[in-house]
């Protein structure tokens, strides 16, 4: 069950859009999405299937779907699928639903959504509960908004994920592991400039900063272990430049939660911070965002979500 603070009664759900990548999860949406919609036609719901060409025709197709007076926009896929549809979603009273077909699958966890049984989360969806949920928004230097369910890194995850953009070889996870040992071997302190909600400013070298609206990222890593989703606050936690065989000792406690009592780790919840750091990229939902500086804060209830 999900940690449900901002729970609300059952909608009924008549009509819902399904929204598919069929890239997403190695190719596994597609047939999840399959089995999703004969789902919920069997249980009597209009269920019609999108698949979108690309991120901004994912986007455009849940704008649409919301507009037409659907009771609910279902997406098939991982976290970023989420994350373009928190794009068209945030705002209206338009639910999200979550088919989880994805290799993270961290907006899942976090709320108790059924992973692998795309029926299972068919009948979630049916059943209509809703439970209303904070998002983290980022403005990035060109003006430009862009909100994210999650977690926002920035810093050695972020240059991860820059990493693994560009390498060209090997496929899926292998090539995400391999641009962390590219960049374990690269690591180096990181100069950031962080501005609270209320004027107070750290400078200081670190080896990343990650800002939470929920617990866990990259598959169940807990970065920001007592975030709350629902409580207008962001839970961000800062990690101290250190040598690498300390770093290294370092990152399996990240499953665990435990790297919180590290005297490497600062913890602190704002409303709203500015984050900047040379060259450096912010990702959120397993997605790019935009370079740095950034100003991030919380959106209140700017997202119904149908859970379990």
């Amino acid at each position: 069950m999900s940690r449900a603070h901002g729970a609300a009664g059952p909608r009924t759900v008549r009509r819902v859009a399904v929204l598919t990548n069929p890239a997403a999860g190695a190719g596994h949406s597609g047939p999840a999405a399959q089995r999703a919609v004969a789902r919920l036609r069997s249980l009597g719901v209009d269920a019609r299937p999108h698949a979108g060409r690309s991120a901004e025709d994912t986007v455009r197709l849940a704008r649409e779907a919301a507009a037409d007076g659907v009771d609910a926009v279902a997406v098939v896929g991982g976290d970023g699928m989420v994350n373009l549809a928190l794009q068209a979603l945030a705002g209206t009273p338009v639910p999200l639903g979550v088919v989880p077909a994805g290799t993270g699958n961290d907006h899942a966890r976090e709320y108790g959504l059924p992973l692998g049984a795309p029926e299972a989360a068919a009948d979630v969806i049916a059943a209509g509960r809703v439970r209303t949920v904070d998002l983290g928004r980022v403005t990035g230097p060109d003006g430009a908004v862009r909100r994210y369910g999650s977690i926002l890194a920035t810093g050695f995850d972020s240059l991860v994920s820059d990493r693994t953009n560009r390498l060209r070889w090997p496929r899926g996870r292998t090539r995400y592991n391999l641009a962390i040992l590219i960049e374990f071997a690269n690591l180096r302190p990181l100069p950031f400039r962080i501005t609270l909600a209320d004027g107070t400013v750290i400078d200081r070298d670190l080896t990343l900063a990650a800002i939470g609206n929920t617990r866990s990222y990259g598959g169940g890593m807990l970065m920001c272990p007592d975030a709350l989703p629902d409580d207008g606050l962001l839970d961000v936690t800062l990690v101290d430049a250190m040598p690498r065989l300390r770093v290294a000792r370092f990152f399996p406690t990240l499953f665990k939660g435990t790297h919180t009592t590290r005297p490497e780790v600062t913890t602190l919840r704002t409303e709203s911070l500015r984050i900047e750091s040379p060259g450096i990229t912010a990702y959120a939902d397993g997605e790019f965002i935009t370079p740095l500086p950034v100003e991030v804060s919380v959106e209140r209830h700017a997202l119904h979500l149908l859970v379990p």
